[in-house]
Formats: C-alpha cells, sequence, structure tokens
C-alpha cells in the first residue's frame, strides 16, 4: 500500500478530526498542519507528531506533500483551494465546497485544468446506514419510493459564524436524497427564519423538493433543538426504511420488517481514506466538485425560495 503525503489546513472542529484520521490511516504520511491560531496549530501538531503552521502557504510550498484536507470557515474555501490547487496538490474542501456557485465552478475548473483532484467533503455518503439503505431501496424491499423525510436538529453551535442552518446542515440530506434516489431536484420551496440573537443567519428551515423520478422529500432542520438528532425516513409502496444518522441503525417496516445488521464505521475515516485511495490510483474521488456544486445550488435555491416565498426550478445537475 503505497502511503499519500497530506497535510490539514485549519485544525478547528472539522480539521483536528482530518488530522486525527490522517494519522491513523494505513495509506497516509500526516506531513503537517496549519492553524491561524499558533496555540492551536502548535497543540495539534505536537498531538499527532507531526510539522505545524500559521501559514496555510507553507504547507503548500513543501514539495512532498501531494494533497491536502482545507477545513477553514465556508468564506475561505476559494482563496485557500485555489492556492492549494495553483501549488498542484490534490484537495479535499470540507463542504460547502464554497460559499457561492460562482467560486465552486471556478474552483473545479482549476482543478481540471492543473490535473489534480478535488473532492467535497459530504461525508454522510460514507455513513454505513446510507450505504445500507442504498442497496434495500436498489433490492426493492420497500417498493418504488415516494417520498422521504428528514429531520437533522441540534442546539445551535458557536463555531459557525458565516453560515446557515441550511447551508450548514440541510446540504447533508439535500445530497443524501440525490445519492439515494440517483435523480436530481427539479423544484424546490422552503421556509426559513431567525430567532436566535447569537445567529446571524436563518436558524430553522422547512424544505420540500420534488425529484425529477416523481419522489417527494421533505427537511427540517434547525439550531433551536435542546438534543442532537439526524434521522432520515423514506417511504415506498411496500413500507418504509428508517435511518438514524448517529446510532447508524437501519430498520425496515412492512412487508418486510426487519433490523437491520450494519458494522459501525467511522464516515470520516472511510472518506479520507476514499480520498487517498482516488489520489493513489488515478481515479475521480467518490464525491466530486461537481457533486459538491449540485448541492451547493439546491441550498442557494432554497434560501432564495425562502427570501422570495416562491418556489424555484432547478436546472441541470
Amino acid at each position: 500500500m503505497n502511503k499519500v503525503n497530506v497535510g490539514v489546513i485549519g485544525v478547528g472542529a472539522m480539521g483536528v478530526h482530518h488530522a486525527r484520521v490522517y494519522s491513523e490511516l494505513e495509506n497516509a504520511n500526516l506531513m503537517a498542519i496549519s492553524d491561524l491560531m499558533r496555540e492551536k496549530s502548535e497543540e495539534v501538531a505536537n498531538q499527532y507528531n507531526t510539522r505545524g503552521f500559521v501559514d496555510y502557504m507553507d504547507i503548500l510550498k513543501m514539495p512532498e506533500i501531494d494533497a491536502v484536507s482545507v477545513c477553514v470557515p465556508t468564506t475561505h474555501h476559494f482563496n485557500v483551494v485555489m492556492d492549494a490547487i495553483e501549488h498542484g496538490k490534490h484537495v479535499l474542501v470540507e463542504k460547502p465546497i464554497a460559499f457561492t456557485l460562482r467560486e465552486a465552478e471556478a474552483m473545479v475548473k482549476a482543478a481540471k485544468d492543473e490535473g489534480v483532484k478535488l473532492a467535497t467533503g459530504h461525508v454522510e455518503r460514507f455513513n454505513p446506514a446510507v450505504g445500507k439503505a442504498k442497496e434495500l431501496i436498489k433490492d426493492d424491499v420497500i417498493g418504488e419510493v415516494v417520498s422521504a423525510s428528514a429531520k437533522r436538529v441540534g442546539p445551535f453551535p458557536p463555531r459557525i459564524k458565516d453560515v446557515g442552518v441550511i447551508i450548514d446542515l440541510a446540504i447533508h440530506d439535500v445530497d443524501i436524497m440525490y445519492h439515494l434516489f440517483d435523480s436530481p431536484i427539479s423544484r424546490i420551496y422552503a421556509n426559513m427564519g431567525s430567532r436566535l440573537e447569537k445567529c446571524e443567519y436563518e436558524d430553522h428551515a422547512e424544505i420540500m423538493s420534488s425529484f425529477k423520478n416523481g419522489i417527494i422529500g421533505m427537511l427540517e432542520v434547525n439550531w433551536l433543538t435542546p438534543y442532537k438528532k439526524r434521522k432520515l425516513e423514506i417511504t415506498g409502496v411496500d413500507g418504509i426504511i428508517s435511518i438514524d444518522y448517529i446510532d447508524q441503525t437501519v430498520h425496515v417496516y412492512g412487508k418486510s420488517t426487519q433490523n437491520v445488521d450494519i458494522d459501525y464505521k467511522e464516515p470520516l475515516r472511510e472518506e479520507l481514506g476514499s480520498f487517498l485511495n482516488a489520489v493513489d490510483n488515478g481515479e475521480d474521488p467518490k464525491i466530486t466538485g461537481k457533486d459538491g456544486i449540485y448541492a451547493l445550488k439546491v441550498v442557494t435555491a432554497a434560501m432564495k425560495s425562502a427570501k422570495d416565498n416562491l418556489p424555484v426550478e432547478i436546472n441541470g445537475y
């Protein structure tokens, strides 16, 4: 097994886990991390026995580094990713891919022009419960799928300062529904609002999606609920598949009622391992920049719908 030399740019709440997982993966060699907070950089570097920098350019200038995870705030994704691409590094950028669609499209084009991989960190696709649900749908266990309902709620995370609940939370289930149903969204209608003084953006939203294959998706997200819940129910003509993302459990109700056995796996570990395999084998990442653009396109349309109080048509993929 070849080892890929990697760096992590930004070791806050999510980036520190990238550093941890890379330090544990057999096909990774964690060579450096960076963070604007010198104390944090030194702490994480010491913890995972690697080099720590304040300026991320110090990582990008290391010729031996093949790939980087970009885990900085969303508003900085574009500049950091473009610098990484310019220095010939393969990139996995945390979701959402960028702050705007224009930035995302420029990033994908730059990666293609430079011949480097650009992956988007939609980690829930690597949740074993999602993989099992996709198998069950393919095996026609609940018959033709009619609708899906997701609930992704919890308390407000103080670390989130640059986006609202739609981009931070709803984007997960938008991507998962697209992944499970193999169909793009044709129309979206949303409501959103803000009740928390400490949040500058929307803190609750309800979104209804119409997929091109006729499936209807309902999604509730908020930062108002005092407990964390991450669930998805898929309704078919012959039953229901119920997913708990946190517990990694899947239950089937209906003609084939059953509790489905799943081996627990850390989704981030699966995601980063998959990214490194793509880099090593010269393959496309499982979740590409194009996937990231689509997810951002859908949640951007949802925000427009909520602001205008009108449904929004979504064309193309």
